[in-house]
């Protein structure tokens, strides 16, 4: 007996035998399954429009600026050799001499390379030691390699020059070190480093302010590829947790083969994760499109009260069932262009949020839905009593994907006010956040159509 009994707790306490890892065939079939999926190619879809946005993006700074640099280029020399033949012809060669080592004087920080040679190429005044190697002698455009000071020694440099001969033999060369800078820049940015920047000279002059407009164009890019990186890190977030749940319900469905019951909940559970999913990718498609001002043919005159009474209607039975009371005061007759379906959609988010955020602690709870015309603007506002959101995060919730809640348990996926803002930048309309006294208060002013606007 003594014998059994130790038998039996040594049964009890045998832990169970290790789960066998999954074959390659198994991996490979998990993962076949997982690139069919909709999500994984609505992912590859997205991945593949950016990387074709960023390389179009690149190749338009680059091609515009190598274009805008040569046309000035030529134009500046142009002017220049049309200015010191004209004092050839006044003052001769000496006087030509004399005008060329005063504009030579410096350190060349405006990039512009004067010569004067003889017919045999001896320097006689300029700011280049010798004629270029390889540079005819003959009149018109060429282009040779200049040695310049640089930060490691001495740098090579791509220049382009007019040839102006003189009687006698002698010859006036005028040219400029074409902005390498411009060039160097964007081969950085295109290796991925987005913070370099086109150096300035200070000069005040065309160049420089080509390097201006390019280095605001490579801020614009940086901010909008930061934007990118942030989206595809909330995206892969708030995706990771549904996809997870989708996963483990439809193992629930086929670990119950003889429940029925339990196969169809867990099936429909797994349908609203996917649908929740699905309108996380339709909301962002949205704000794209609002953006990218697509279906602005759509644009009609609304009144804006009419379209604001549609859609608190179709909330107050939701708002009721909440314990909401909606109140609607929206003066007729104000009216407005706009696209008749993005319009209500930003209304519906804004009561969205009322309802999920605006109850009141206090209790009396209740949602302002109100249109009103203000100096020549059309305004809609809607207002709740709930807690507000601090003046500090006022700006931050309209970026996508943006929470102010930590948990991140109440249903939602951060992007309906972002919307809202995109649909008013669509319309030319502001929009903001105030204080309530209590709760928030979201403000948006249209312009107001008026015949004339026609």
């Amino acid at each position: 007996m003594p014998h059994a009994t130790a038998v039996t707790i040594a049964e009890k306490l045998r832990l169970p035998a290790a789960r066998p890892l999954p074959s390659a065939a198994a991996l490979l079939r998990r993962a076949q399954r997982l690139v069919r999926t909709h999500a994984f190619r609505l992912a590859g879809l997205y991945f593949a429009v950016f990387v074709l946005s960023v390389l179009g993006v690149l190749f338009f700074v680059y091609w515009t600026s190598a274009d805008f640099v040569e046309r000035q280029t030529e134009t500046t020399l142009d002017a220049e050799i049309s200015g010191l033949a004209e004092q050839y012809a006044q003052r001769g060669l000496s006087g030509l001499v004399q005008i060329v080592a005063a504009r030579s004087a410096g350190d060349r920080g405006d990039g512009m390379l004067y010569l004067v040679a003889t017919a045999e190429g001896r320097p006689l005044a300029g700011n280049i030691t010798g004629w270029p190697v390889g540079a005819s002698a003959s009149a018109g455009s060429l282009s040779f390699q200049i040695e310049v000071p640089g930060k490691r020694g001495e740098e090579s440099h791509p220049a382009r020059a007019k040839l102006f001969v003189i009687p006698d033999g002698y010859r006036l060369l005028v040219g400029r070190d074409i902005v390498e800078e411009v060039n160097r820049t964007a081969e950085r940015v295109i290796a991925g480093n987005l913070s370099d920047r086109v150096p300035r000279l200070g000069t005040a002059d065309e160049f420089d302010q080509l390097a201006a407009n390019l280095n605001s164009m490579l801020d614009q890019i940086e901010r909008l590829m930061a934007g990118m990186r942030e989206v595809t890190d909330n995206v892969a977030h708030d995706l990771k947790t549904p996809l997870a749940r989708l996963r483990a319900r439809l193992e629930l469905a086929l670990l119950a083969p003889g429940n029925t019951a339990a196969q169809i909940e867990a099936i429909r559970a797994a349908i609203g994760e996917a649908d929740r999913m699905l309108a996380t990718f339709n909301a962002l498609l949205s704000i794209a499109e609002a953006e990218a001002g697509a279906g602005s043919e759509a644009a009609e005159r609304l009144d804006l009260g009419e379209l604001a009474a549609a859609v608190a209607e179709l909330y107050e039975p939701v708002a009721e069932e909440k314990g909401f009371a909606m109140r609607l005061n929206c003066a007729p007759g104000v009216l407005i262009r706009g696209d008749r379906h993005l319009l209500p959609q930003a209304l519906a988010n804004l009561l969205d949020n009322a309802l999920k955020y605006g109850a009141s602690p206090a209790g009396g709870s209740e949602i302002t839905v109100a249109v009103l015309r203000e100096g020549g603007r059309a305004v809609l506002e809607v207002g709740d009593r709930g807690p507000g959101i601090p003046e500090r995060d006022r700006e931050a919730v309209f970026d996508r994907f943006v929470r102010l809640e930590p948990s991140r348990s109440t249903p939602g996926n951060g992007l309906g006010l972002s919307l809202v803002r995109a649909v008013a930048h669509r319309h030319h309309a502001t929009v903001a956040l105030a204080d309530n006294r209590p709760g928030l208060r979201v403000r948006l002013e249209f312009p107001e159509w008026t015949a004339a606007a026609e």
